[in-house]
């Protein structure tokens, strides 16, 4: 699908070997918890996802998708304490304020930075912010129940899916456009990626998440003439509207014989 879009180009699939089963028992292990049944799956078939794609501007590719799910050794502990850190320096434990939950009663229990739930980056979203495998409830034991969460730039959570393989679907389904992690927020995607939405239609795309604001407007390109070659649009010069042959023929010979009469009328004067 991709490489048949107009303007795709180096469409970079890496191939990963899958992992081995007693690095997912030493990853558990180390962890104090058990891998959700269907991420465990995905790590047996292949280590880890990544696939991207670029466009073509002035014949120079741009890099523009990309899609990654780390490995199971880059599936690294956020707000973990590092035993490089300074005694008193802060920590993302430090930005706990449980005023947060008291407007949100209708809205799921977001995930907590410090000992209360275990976080787990699943994918850098090439530093938009981090889509993370959540254990919300880590007190008194780990409960196996995990969700995907995305935690934007200004360190704010937003709910994506239940489960890995709903969450898989939609990175999927996205094509791993930049920033697509932002349509499952209040904001919505910044301008700029709205514009590659609008070029590049997700597979399941809700135009509810494209609806654009009074105050924002938004160009619609279509990439079938953006990404048009030029080599292919001959340039043809327009000529002058034909006319018959014969009244060219009497036109030429009327020209013709008034510019003669009047060299005679010239000559007698």
């Amino acid at each position: 699908l991709l490489e048949t879009s107009p303007g795709v180009a180096e469409v970079t699939f890496v191939e990963k070997e899958p992992a081995e089963r007693h690095t997912i028992i030493s990853w558990e292990q180390k962890n104090s918890c058990t891998l959700p049944e269907d991420l465990k799956n995905f790590y047996l078939m292949t280590d880890g996802f990544q696939m991207s794609w670029s466009v073509k501007t002035d014949d120079t590719p741009m890099p523009l998708g990309s899609m990654v799910i780390n490995s199971i050794a880059k599936l690294c502990r956020l707000g973990g304490s590092s035993m490089y850190a300074l005694p008193n320096a802060p920590t993302l434990a430090d930005l706990e304020d449980d005023t947060d939950e008291e407007d949100n009663e209708d809205k799921p229990e977001k995930p907590h930075f410090d000992s209360r739930s275990l976080i787990f980056e699943l994918d850098p979203c090439n530093g938009n912010g981090k889509v993370c495998l959540v254990y919300k409830h880590a007190k008194p034991v780990v409960s196996p129940d995990t969700e995907i969460w995305f935690l934007d730039r200004a360190l704010y959570w937003h709910f994506l899916t239940k489960t890995f393989t709903a969450y898989y679907r939609l990175l999927i389904t996205h094509l791993g456009l930049p920033q697509w992690q932002y349509a499952f927020t209040s904001y919505g995607v910044s301008p700029q990626a709205k514009q590659w939405f609008n070029m590049y239609k997700p597979i399941t795309v809700n135009t509810s998440l494209l609806s654009e604001e009074a105050d924002c407007f938004v160009n619609k390109l279509d990439p079938n003439k953006v990404f048009k070659s030029k080599n292919k649009t001959a340039v043809v010069k327009k000529k002058s509207p034909s006319q018959p042959a014969g009244s060219q023929k009497s036109h030429t010979s009327m020209t013709s014989s008034k510019a003669s009469s009047l060299a005679g009328n010239s000559s007698r004067k």
